[in-house]
């Protein structure tokens, strides 16, 4: 078997779709309208977010965070996705795909720390208790920073590895998974270490969130006002729907790094997590919002 390392290999095969290629239109057109609508919504949420006054609140310094995550996730992988579909281009060099695999990692360790930060941010709201600027700004910089080494770390090391003469990616950007089963080595290693990271940042955020929403739940439950415990259990179960979407996906992709699904299946499983809930997020925590709806009401002239 060939074997290319680092110094020879310049460039890999994104297969994407082409498995799809008859109805490439209509996935072109579907996923640029979930595109805009991703970017549309969380630009606004960082715009009224940082005009109106009356949204500088931990809640509101939390969400702007997460829209801000957002869209950097969704311009690594959605962007480009879009101009291979319509150039029909599928070449990606190898410092490109590392760098866009250090950034899916980058991102979506720091999304799952953030979401868990959240949840304990609503959590001690029941007990009204307000986390002031200093502390929200402390748990921001974490989940930012602690994403970096591991981001750093497993990009690296993957991509040290020796490749076999195979350059075709079976998925629509550069993930573990996919780039893993082009290696010739023994990676048992790697694969034991992004387990133990996956369950670190998947698993324990997870249990963060749960926890705190089954006491979130149990006092909406204690509330005097039907409508007010329908209004707040609503809510809560769109979060929980929106969390639930995301972390089950991601679980499923890393927590257990070779691959073990179908190429197929896989990318329909990370369509969730780069297209739909991107998208799906500045709908369920902030447009819905009566205080975001009030704001960008205020901020764009109708009042």
């Amino acid at each position: 078997v060939e074997v290319l390392g680092l110094r020879n290999q310049t460039y890999f095969t994104l297969q994407g779709f082409s498995h799809l290629a008859t109805l490439w239109v209509f996935l072109f057109e579907g996923i640029l309208l979930m595109f805009l609508i991703t970017m549309t919504g969380n630009f606004l949420i960082i715009i009224v977010v940082t005009i109106d006054p009356a949204l500088h609140s931990p809640m509101y310094y939390f969400l702007k965070n997460l829209a801000l995550i957002e869209i950097s996730f969704t311009l690594n992988i959605v962007s480009r996705m879009l101009v291979d579909l319509l150039l029909e281009r599928k070449v990606i060099s190898f410092s490109a795909c590392a760098l866009q695999l250090f950034f899916v990692i980058f991102f979506i360790t720091s999304e799952c720390f953030l979401l868990a930060a959240m949840a304990y941010d609503q959590y001690m709201a029941i007990y009204g208790i307000v986390m002031n600027s200093r502390m929200c700004l402390h748990m921001v910089m974490a989940c930012w920073i602690a994403a970096i080494p591991l981001s750093e770390g497993l990009t690296g090391w993957l991509f040290s590895y020796p490749f076999c003469g195979s350059k075709e990616i079976e998925h629509f950007f550069c993930d573990i998974a996919p780039v893993l089963d082009l290696v010739c080595s023994d990676t048992s290693l790697f694969e034991l270490l992004v387990f133990i990271a996956s369950v670190a940042i998947v698993l324990i955020p997870f249990t963060v969130i749960a926890a705190s929403y089954i006491q979130i739940i149990h006092s909406i439950l204690q509330m005097s006002s039907a409508e007010g415990r329908r209004k707040a259990f609503f809510t809560c179960f769109a979060h929980l729907v929106a969390v639930t979407l995301f972390y089950c996906t991601t679980r499923l992709i890393y927590l257990k790094s070779k691959s073990f699904l179908l190429a197929n299946s896989r990318k329909l499983v990370a369509l969730s997590y780069t297209v739909v809930t991107p998208m799906l997020n500045p709908i369920i925590y902030s447009l819905r919002n009566k205080e975001i709806k009030h704001a960008l009401r205020k901020t764009f002239g109708r009042r």
